[in-house]
């Protein structure tokens, strides 16, 4: 029988925990093996996770500038339509003979213009949000992948 300061019963057939350091060691290599290989997965996740939106990043990238030469090009066409129809324009005042000729031809031409310039900006608009979402999709897509993952997981 035992007897615990300050307590009056007793504990009898009470069995002390044996420490077995070798027991101990292998506990501690298992979960420091554990950890490790746990730490290596992860680690190899992030770095094929960081891969794919570099590949997605890059992708962007390549999408806007291939974007932004097309709409170069498209603006240059523009305003060389414009400073054309401007040349030609002037060339037919040149040759006006009355004052109500000159408004009507002006008249015309600012129409045509406005007309022009309607057009031009609808077609620069369309293709600025179709470059919007083309530009996106590879980071988009990569951002759905990921977090189909995360709840598959």
């Amino acid at each position: 029988m035992a007897k615990i300061p300050g307590k009056t019963e007793t504990i009898e057939n009470v069995e002390s925990a044996t420490f077995d350091p070798s027991q101990a060691t292998e506990q501690v290599r298992a979960v420091a093996e554990q950890g490790a290989e746990q730490a290596k997965e992860a680690f190899s996740k992030l770095q094929a996770d960081a891969e794919t939106t570099q590949k997605a990043v890059e992708s962007s990238f390549e999408i806007a500038k291939t974007t932004r030469n097309e709409l170069s090009l498209k603006t240059i066409a523009a305003l060389r339509a414009s400073a054309e129809a401007g040349f030609t324009h002037l060339e037919a005042l040149v040759a006006v003979k009355s004052p109500s000729e000159f408004f009507e031809l002006q008249a015309a031409f600012v129409n045509k213009q406005m007309e022009n310039s309607i057009e031009q900006a609808k077609t620069l608009r369309a293709m600025m949000l179709k470059a919007t979402e083309d530009a996106s999709k590879p980071i988009k897509d990569a951002f759905e992948k990921a977090l189909n993952e995360l709840k598959a997981a």
